[in-house]
């Protein structure tokens, strides 16, 4: 009797949980509804450096490394690759919808060790800062390999610089 009323409690615990978490998912993506979707890629760019491979981490608000952009996708950890192109970065992202962070729109490039719930070494995240519409985001990426992170870091610089 008595294992059966804690497993009952443990139960009604975890699906208590459970609901909150898509409650405050809901509310947050309600909150960001007028964050506008990321361009996708198109035809016409080309790469200027093979794909990476790694994990795209999330995107947050430019700063705060612990606010989420729910909604279009920007929220959810997948595996893909980042591709520098001659028209910016695409994410091409296993499982999900690929967008491109336009090089006009890119602001800065560097790494971090941290960012919403993923801590790696120093250095081991690609923080892309950009304009998505009047938004200023951080997107992250992970290299699969750490000898790919300073090299994709210096190319996306170069995009920078040239665009200015």
């Amino acid at each position: 009797m008595d294992t059966t009323v804690g497993t009952l409690i443990v139960a009604a615990v975890i699906l208590a949980a459970i609901v909150a978490i898509a409650w405050a998912w809901s509310r947050r993506k309600q909150a960001q509804s007028e964050v506008v979707s990321p361009p996708k890629p198109h035809m016409g760019i080309k790469p200027v450096s093979d794909p990476v491979e790694g994990s795209y981490v999330s995107t947050t608000k430019a700063g705060h490394p612990l606010e989420r952009v729910a909604v279009h996708g920007l929220g959810i950890r997948t595996t893909g690759e980042l591709v520098v192109t001659d028209g910016g970065v695409i994410m091409d992202l296993a499982g999900r919808e690929d967008f491109l962070i336009p090089r006009r729109d890119i602001v800065s490039v560097d790494t971090t060790n941290g960012m919403i719930g993923k801590f790696v070494e120093r250095g081991g995240i690609i923080r892309i800062t950009w304009h998505l519409g009047d938004d200023l985001v951080d997107t992250g990426f992970r290299t699969r390999y750490s000898a790919s992170t300073t090299p994709t870091v210096d190319r996306i610089r170069e995009m920078i610089e040239e665009a200015q």
